[in-house]
């Protein structure tokens, strides 16, 4: 018995001792393998029954997910660099798992994005083959003792992505077809209609369109199209290499100017002209890339600006000269006209040469007209509209004078075609014997060398088109002086209306005659406004006696339609006050040739301004004048280049002169005269 005591407790010790360091060894196998495997286990039945029972562990969720990043987080300092770890830290700080949408936000430039979208799955693996590759640079670094800047994953897959976004555009640019570039197009347009054309110019593509809706956007981008297309061809022209590129801009640019030939609206373009425009801008997109130069370009911009204002001013002077010639011109129908009146008046008998009621002429209780005109048709249309709207045509006397050349003309007219029951008597200027170069300073002017030469010398210094409008012939007529001399003229008169040849009558006239003039000589509308047609316009303020005696603000007047009272005239001496400035004019440095400007220095503090509505004036020059004021008038004056009987003259006037004509007259017949 004590002998097997003994050996158990012999046993015990060594069982003790075996026992131990098998526990040493359980123990270690519990931590390196049962403990992790308790771990993920423990895990997986933890995520099981939270999602069965969430409502009742949702605070042992959370100290466990806390737990679980605080031990994956040492766990991983381990493992990995401290760059590597601030990404992680950085991209799951606010979105939770590691994205490349917080990536891209944290790291990537304002202008990167992103094109297609990137499968959840590929983003994962790319990032876990990220981190791996992470530390598997880091390690081979940090062993290599290399200083060498390292590609990481991220940058490498951000570099994808701008290459795939630039071969995506490129693309893009290539396959552009049709309707992208109308789109473009169409898109432009409507932002050109916001840009103020205050800053930009006059004329610009880009200018906002205030008076008409339809811009017309086509025409304008052809032509300036076709500008670029000249800038760019100079330029590769100068370069050898590009002599292709030339052809084609100068074949371009012939196919544009081909399509737009004379149209001036969209509608008036041909189909094909939306094609020609399409093929234009990519040639100019060609261009643009192989020849831009800023400073080239706005060199060849400014010698085309250049080049463009002297045309410019080569065109404004053929206009003035061409204006000026037309204004001068009789048409061959009037003229016509004239010539068939004057050899029909020849062939009658003197008794049938006589006009009625002749003795009219001189009793000053009638209503007295002056008339000087060598134009037959435009006569005829100021004695019809005046009689046409006056209440009582029997009162009303019109004396016409004409020169030697129109004297049959203008009888036989009135004498197959009298104006009612008014008197009518025709003069020629040449029968007045008292008007002479000894009494009249313009025809002794006129008669002189210098005079001659101003008109007649082709290879004078001051034959300008500037002075053009001072050669007219009817400066060179003392029909348009005679104007100076009605007392002399009219003798017997006290009071009478003198008229414009290019006027027409709109309302009884009649009142005119009742008008109080206050003690003045000249009834005027005046014309002047607040910066203009005062009398620093016409006369020579420069000259001393011109600035001593005459207010360079003061209002100018019309001549046109003018009550003369003869009485006063005569009282006055207005023509000698006439004759006095005519003859210090001589040299012509007080004014230039015409009447007007005599006619302010003689009526000057004369003159009593008569309503606006009596006289509208411009309607030979001014194409923005109101409907309504015309309707208005009693007497519209087409005063200025563009007279009623000239092709030139604008259209939406002309039809206030023809309806007082007669078209079916047998004598308009004949000379081709018609509406």
């Amino acid at each position: 018995m004590a002998l097997k005591r003994g050996l158990t407790g012999v046993n015990r010790i060594r069982g003790g001792g075996g026992g131990g360091s098998r526990s040493a060894v359980v123990i270690l196998v519990f931590l390196c393998v049962l403990a992790p495997l308790i771990f993920f286990v423990g895990r997986g039945v933890y995520f099981d029954s939270s999602s069965n029972d969430y409502s009742n562990a949702s605070s042992v969720k959370q100290s466990l997910v806390d737990w679980r990043e605080r031990l994956a987080m040492r766990s991983l300092r381990s493992l990995f660099s401290k760059e590597v770890l601030d990404v992680i830290t950085a991209s799951t700080a606010d979105l939770g798992p590691f994205s490349l949408d917080s990536f891209k936000k944290n790291n990537l430039s304002p202008s990167w994005r992103q094109v297609e979208e990137v499968d959840t799955s590929f983003k994962q693996n790319q990032t876990t083959s990220s981190i791996v590759n992470a530390k598997r640079d880091t390690t081979t670094t940090s062993k290599g003792g290399s200083h060498q800047k390292v590609e990481t994953p991220e940058k490498l897959y951000r570099r994808q992505l701008r290459e795939k976004r630039r071969e995506r555009r490129a693309n893009e640019l290539v396959q552009h077809n049709d309707d992208t570039i109308l789109k473009l197009e169409n898109a432009a347009i409507e932002r050109s209609k916001s840009v103020d054309s205050a800053v930009l110019g006059k004329y610009s593509i880009w200018r906002r369109e205030n008076d008409n809706d339809n811009s017309d956007s086509n025409i304008r981008l052809m032509r300036d199209q076709v500008i670029m297309a000249r800038v760019y061809s100079g330029l590769a022209k100068l370069k050898k290499n590009k002599t292709d590129l030339f052809q084609e801009l100068q074949a371009r640019i012939k196919d544009s100017q081909r399509v737009l030939g004379e149209s001036t609206t969209d509608a008036d373009l041909p189909r094909s002209a939306h094609d020609k425009l399409r093929d234009m801008g990519q040639v100019l997109s060609k261009a643009k890339m192989q020849l831009y130069d800023c400073k080239l370009v706005t060199g060849k911009l400014r010698a085309m600006l250049q080049t463009a204002d002297e045309q410019v001013r080569s065109l404004k002077k053929q206009s003035t000269f061409l204006a000026q010639l037309a204004a001068k011109t009789i048409p061959n129908a009037i003229h016509c006209l004239s010539m068939r009146l004057t050899i029909d008046y020849y062939l009658l008998s003197p008794e049938k040469r006589k006009f009625p009621r002749s003795e009219n002429l001189k009793n000053p209780n009638l209503y007295h007209y002056a008339l000087f005109s060598d134009n037959v048709l435009a006569a005829s249309v100021v004695v019809n509209s005046t009689i046409m709207n006056a209440k009582d045509p029997s009162k009303h006397v019109f004396h016409l004078v004409t020169d030697k050349l129109n004297f049959g003309a203008m009888n036989m007219w009135f004498l197959l075609n009298p104006p009612g029951k008014a008197t009518i008597h025709v003069e020629n200027v040449d029968e007045f014997k008292w008007l002479n170069s000894s009494y009249c300073p313009v025809l002794r002017q006129l008669e002189s060398a210098a005079m001659k030469e101003f008109y007649f010398k082709a290879d004078h210094p001051t034959s300008g088109s500037s002075n053009l409008k001072y050669r007219n012939p009817k400066y060179l007529s003392m029909l348009n002086h005679l104007r100076f001399y009605l007392p002399e003229v009219y003798p017997k008169l006290n009071k009478i209306l003198f008229l414009d040849d290019d006027i027409i009558v709109q309302k009884d006239l009649t009142p005119l005659w009742e008008v109080n003039l206050n003690g003045k000589v000249n009834g005027a509308v005046e014309t002047c406004g607040e910066s203009f047609h005062r009398f620093d316009k016409y006369l020579n303020f420069s000259n001393p006696h011109i600035a001593r005696n005459f207010n360079p603000n003061a209002c100018g007047w019309a001549y046109g339609m003018n009550m003369f009272d003869l009485k006063e005239w005569k009282k006055r001496d207005i023509t000698g006050i006439y004759h006095k400035w005519q003859n210090m004019n001589e040299n012509r440095t007080l004014w230039k040739l015409g009447t007007l400007p005599p006619g302010l220095i003689t009526f000057y503090g004369l003159t009593h301004p008569l309503n606006k509505a009596w006289h509208v004036l411009g309607l030979g020059y001014n194409p923005s004048i109101a409907k309504k004021d015309i309707e208005n008038a009693a007497v519209v004056h087409y005063n200025g280049n563009m007279k009623p009987w000239l092709e030139l003259a604008m259209s939406k006037y002309r039809p206030y002169w023809t309806k007082y004509i007669q078209f079916d007259h047998p004598y308009l017949r004949r000379c081709n005269l018609h509406e």
